[in-house]
C-alpha cells in the first residue's frame, strides 16, 4: 500500500474539525473540488471509508476519528517546529485540550477562564467524560484524574492536590430521619451513591463496605446529579468538602477522613509535556491550585 500523502491527511483532519468541505477548503485556501478528490484519494490508500457523507456535512468514522487524533498532534509538533527554525520561539496560542474527571468544573474553569485572559491567543477545550482520554492519541494536552498514580509509560504525571470529601445530608433529611452520630447508627437510614460498583472513589467503596445494599436509595452515574440528590433529602451522601461548603442546606454528618482523600494528578504525554503552551498551563494551574480549599 502507497503512504498516504501529506496534504491529503491535512485536508482530511481539516474537513474532521470543522464537519464540511466548503469550511475545509476555504481554510486551506483551495477549491472544495479539491478537498473532495483529497478525501477519496485518501480512503482509496488506506481501503477504508474516513467520513460518513449526509446532507449536514461530513461525519468521521471511527478511523476517521483515529486519523484526526494523529494529524492534530503531528499538526501541532510542525507548528511547533517551524516556530523554532524561524528563531520566533513558541507563542502560547492554538487549541488548549484539558479533560478531567467530573465534579471540579467549579474550580477549574475559573482557572481556564484566567489562563485565556492571560493569552488570548489560546482557545480552551474542556472536557469531562467517564472514559480516560488517550493522550498518546492526541486526544488531550493536559489530564486531571484522580487516584493511584498514572503510570503510563508515556506520560509524565506530577501531583497536584487532594481533594477531600465528607458525609452529608441535607436539612430537610434530617427533620424527617433523624441525624446519625457515626456509622454504628447508620440503621434505617438511606444513602446516595454512584451506581458503578466498580467505582474508584475510595469514599463510595467505603459506603458499600458498609451499608447493605438495600440501604443505597439514590444511585447515579454524574456526580452533579448525586450532589443535588444529597441537597434535596434523597438520602445521605458523599460531597466534595469544598462544594459543601457553599451550600447551606448541607449538614455534616462524617468529618472527611484521609482514606476518603482523593489525590488528584496533572497528566501530560512526553511529547508535549515540554511545550510552551503545555508548560505554561501547568505552571499557571499548580499556582493557582494552592489557593484551593483544602
Amino acid at each position: 500500500m502507497a503512504n498516504p500523502n501529506w496534504d491529503e491527511i491535512r485536508t482530511a483532519f481539516q474537513v474532521a474539525r470543522l464537519g464540511t468541505v466548503s469550511g475545509a477548503a476555504e481554510v486551506l485556501g483551495v477549491h472544495h473540488a479539491t478537498v473532495i478528490r483529497h478525501i477519496d484519494a485518501l480512503e482509496k490508500t488506506l481501503g477504508t471509508k474516513l467520513f460518513q457523507r449526509h446532507a449536514r456535512g461530513y461525519t468521521p468514522t471511527e478511523a476517521g476519528r483515529d486519523l484526526l487524533t494523529v494529524a492534530q498532534t503531528t499538526e501541532e509538533q510542525f507548528a511547533q517546529l517551524s516556530s523554532r527554525i524561524k528563531g520566533q520561539g513558541e507563542v502560547v496560542a492554538g487549541e488548549l485540550t484539558v479533560t478531567s474527571i467530573a465534579g471540579i468544573a467549579d474550580l477549574l474553569v475559573p482557572v481556564l477562564a484566567e489562563f485565556q485572559e492571560k493569552y488570548p491567543l489560546v482557545q480552551v477545550r474542556f472536557l469531562t467524560d467517564m472514559r480516560v482520554f488517550r493522550l498518546d492519541y492526541g486526544e488531550a494536552h493536559v489530564a486531571i484524574r484522580a487516584g493511584a498514580t498514572p503510570e503510563e509509560p508515556d506520560n509524565v504525571a506530577q501531583p497536584l492536590t487532594h481533594m477531600r470529601t465528607g458525609l452529608y445530608a441535607s436539612r430537610s433529611y434530617v427533620a424527617k430521619h433523624g441525624q446519625p452520630k457515626d456509622e454504628s447508627d447508620f440503621a434505617g437510614h438511606r444513602f446516595v451513591c454512584a451506581d458503578n460498583e466498580a467505582t474508584r472513589a475510595p469514599f463510595y467503596r467505603w459506603l458499600r463496605n458498609t451499608v447493605p445494599d438495600s440501604a443505597l436509595g439514590f444511585r447515579g452515574s454524574e456526580p452533579a446529579a448525586l450532589e443535588e440528590a444529597v441537597r434535596y433529602g434523597a438520602g445521605i451522601g458523599f460531597v466534595s468538602a469544598h462544594r459543601a461548603a457553599c451550600i447551606p442546606e448541607l449538614v455534616e454528618v462524617l468529618p472527611p477522613r484521609p482514606e476518603w482523600d482523593a489525590p488528584l494528578w496533572l497528566v501530560t504525554h512526553v511529547d508535549l509535556h515540554r511545550t510552551r503552551k503545555v508548560q505554561a498551563f501547568l505552571s499557571f494551574l499548580k499556582e493557582s491550585a494552592k489557593s484551593w480549599p483544602h
